[in-house]
């Protein structure tokens, strides 16, 4: 009973470090991008089964990246606090089977796309992974522009839901994509800044590495947000939405630029700390208020 017992526990344990290398929580907003762009696209009459094999294609290409990556960064994570005890530093996994599972997943999803969405969506989903993989993880460890290299496959999913739903790449899903990209730098910036020491430890350049006062990551996070604003006014311009979006959008703006401002002038990790969770709460909350407003 006891042996039985261990080996369960064992199977449920590695269950879930397979599972912590898809970065479940950080691949939550990417299947919200995903999901609110297809709705945006789809029309009046949302068909659930078309949606359900966008959102499961969309997580097996991103949870394949996110192992893929893991693969990748393990020995530098091994000098990071807070990535320290993922499966791949502590050991808990081997890297050829956490290779392997991640490939697995990508390969996955894309024929869930391919075969049940369509080939746009699908084609769009392997620039996604490719460029996650082989340009923005081995840029991180050479310039601080990975950073806006990470952006491009970060604002994909967008894409990915509006070609899914509508099997075009037509401005709207540009627009969807401005607005990810933009959002990106001030979320991504705001992290660098927080965990700045351990970026410099792993010996990743990031720009709160290479120029430690902070002026050129305040200032970035604010200019950023800046050109973030007027693109999130777009949707209304190009019929996906009305006056009511326009409005509600230009208050999360504001209130984001707050939080980029207090950063910019204080530099300080609990500035940061705020901006980053501002950030966290912007996206879905645009999010839900461009479909809602689109669709009632």
């Amino acid at each position: 009973m006891g042996s039985a017992a261990g080996t369960q526990e064992t199977t449920r344990s590695r269950g879930a470090d397979f599972l912590a290398l898809t970065k479940p929580r950080l691949n939550f907003l990417v299947l919200l991008t995903t999901a609110a762009a297809y709705r945006l696209g789809v029309g009046p009459e949302l068909a659930a089964m078309p949606l359900v094999h966008t959102l499961v294609g969309t997580a097996l290409v991103a949870g394949g990246s996110a192992a893929l990556n893991q693969v990748w960064e393990r020995d530098t994570d091994k000098l990071m606090r807070r990535t320290r005890l993922r499966p791949l530093p502590d050991a808990r996994l081997d890297p050829a089977h956490a290779r392997a599972f991640g490939y697995a997943l990508g390969v996955l999803g894309l024929l869930e796309l391919a075969l049940f969405v369509n080939v746009l969506s699908a084609a769009i989903a392997a620039i996604t992974l490719a460029s996650y993989i082989w340009f923005y993880t081995p840029l991180k460890f050479r310039t601080s522009l990975s950073t806006i290299v990470g952006a491009l496959p970060g604002a994909l999913p967008a894409v990915i839901g509006w070609s899914a739903a509508t099997n075009t790449l037509s401005l709207e899903a540009w627009v969807l994509f401005g607005i990810v990209f933009m959002w990106q730098m001030p979320h991504f910036l705001a992290i660098a800044w927080m965990y700045r020491d351990e970026y410099a430890r792993a010996g990743m350049p990031l720009l709160p590495v290479i120029q430690p006062d902070g002026r050129s990551t305040g200032r970035q996070a604010v200019l950023y947000t800046a050109g973030l604003i007027p693109l999130t006014l777009m949707p209304t311009l190009i019929g996906l939405s009305t006056a009511f979006y326009l409005a509600g959008a230009v208050v999360l703006g504001a209130i984001l630029m707050v939080f980029c401002l207090e950063f910019a002038v204080t530099r300080t990790t609990d500035a940061a700390r705020r901006l980053f969770l501002a950030s966290i709460l912007y996206l879905p909350g645009l999010w839900a208020l461009l479909v809602w407003d689109h669709v009632r």
